[in-house]
């Protein structure tokens, strides 16, 4: 069989690139001598992460538009053009049979000059409420690949096929890994642990609840794993304490961290949903609410309209938070109820379903 080429494009943030790297993975693993091209934005997190897993990545000038006037704004028909320009100049050299779409602004313009090639392309659409580039992308697209039902409203029917979020391979059998990610994390294997996570870049408001109940979640014999993000991590590693407490900006073995969780503190980005639904471990979630069409708080809705989660909006913390948590941590029927009903919402094969999806379009 001839020697097979795949881009896949997609970042901004650790949501749009882990799945385009589980997909790739996946891919490569199917066809060992197939080459791969990552296309992403220039100055991303996607420009270190996808070297460090091992494939070659490019960057286009591309940047999404911010919601108020601003000189990013007024740049934007100038990058838009570069980047199909430069769009153009890597598929006419890499010649791909399939380009993959992860979502975030990047995939735009070379999923637009593919489907101008007639090259088979496919959408990963991650959220229960499309960003703006995949809506745009779906009207020509091959194939759009998705998390959640009800998305006809956005996409055209026929197109669609329901298959989960691509989730990291090593978080299939966490429960294996409790021993090793005691001793990895350097905790007490006879204390509960609290893990937060703010998704890569960190969460604010988070972050704040969190320095405000710190000290109450360690005196109920609770050690915190706090995930608090690049933006942050110099306003907060002080309270890593080197025994109840560390405060991490990134976390690299979150197979290890998962199966070192008993209860999780989290955003309610898609690949994060995906991800809490596999490991299964009882969760409030707190969605940010700084997001196109408040889309977290539906991708959350969706798990607790399901009794797998509880959800807390941002203006409900100061109220809520300390009795919802104190509740949760003294119930175990509750840990129990929440972290079975997450799991069976789970999709633990989406990404072999969305390669299979894929291998139907290579002519």
């Amino acid at each position: 069989m001839r020697k097979l080429k795949f881009i896949v494009s997609g970042g901004g943030t650790g949501g749009h690139i882990y799945p385009a790297i589980a997909i790739a993975n996946e891919l490569k693993s199917r066809f060992p001598d197939a080459e791969f091209l990552f296309v992403g934005a220039k100055d991303k997190m996607e420009m270190q992460k996808v070297p460090q897993a091992g494939y070659k990545i490019e960057g286009l000038w591309i940047a999404g538009l911010q919601r108020k006037l601003t000189v990013q704004n007024m740049m934007f028909p100038f990058k838009l053009i570069s980047s199909l320009w430069k769009s153009r100049q890597i598929i006419n050299k890499f010649k791909p049979d399939v380009v993959i779409g992860t979502g975030g602004f990047a995939s735009g313009p070379l999923l637009q000059v593919a489907n101008s090639r007639n090259i088979p392309t496919l959408v990963q659409e991650q959220n229960s409420y499309p960003g703006i580039t995949n809506k745009l992308l779906s009207k020509k697209a091959n194939k759009i690949c998705v998390a959640y039902e009800n998305l006809e409203r956005f996409f055209p029917k026929e197109k669609i096929v329901l298959t989960g979020n691509p989730v990291r391979e090593d978080l299939l059998n966490i429960d294996s890994k409790k021993d090793e990610a005691i001793a990895h994390f350097n905790l007490d294997a006879n204390k509960k642990t609290l893990l937060v996570l703010g998704g890569s870049l960190g969460a604010r408001r988070i972050n704040q609840l969190i320095e405000k109940e710190i000290y109450n979640i360690v005196s109920k014999d609770i050690q915190v794993i706090w995930q608090c993000g690049k933006f942050y991590i110099n306003e907060y590693k002080h309270f890593s304490d080197g025994k109840n407490v560390q405060v991490l900006d990134f976390i690299d073995r979150m197979d290890l961290v998962y199966a070192a969780a008993d209860f999780v503190i989290s955003r309610a980005g898609a690949s994060s949903v995906s991800e809490l639904c596999l490991v299964g471990k009882p969760t409030i979630f707190i969605p940010s609410p700084n997001v196109a069409e408040d889309h977290q708080t539906k991708n959350a809705k969706a798990i607790v309209d399901k009794n797998g989660a509880i959800l807390l909006k941002e203006n409900e913390l100061d109220e809520k938070f300390e009795t919802t948590f104190s509740n949760l941590i003294s119930n175990e029927s509750l840990q129990k109820e929440l972290g079975q009903n997450i799991k069976s919402l789970a999709k633990p094969n989406a990404t072999k379903d969305i390669v299979e999806e894929i291998i139907k379009l290579i002519k």
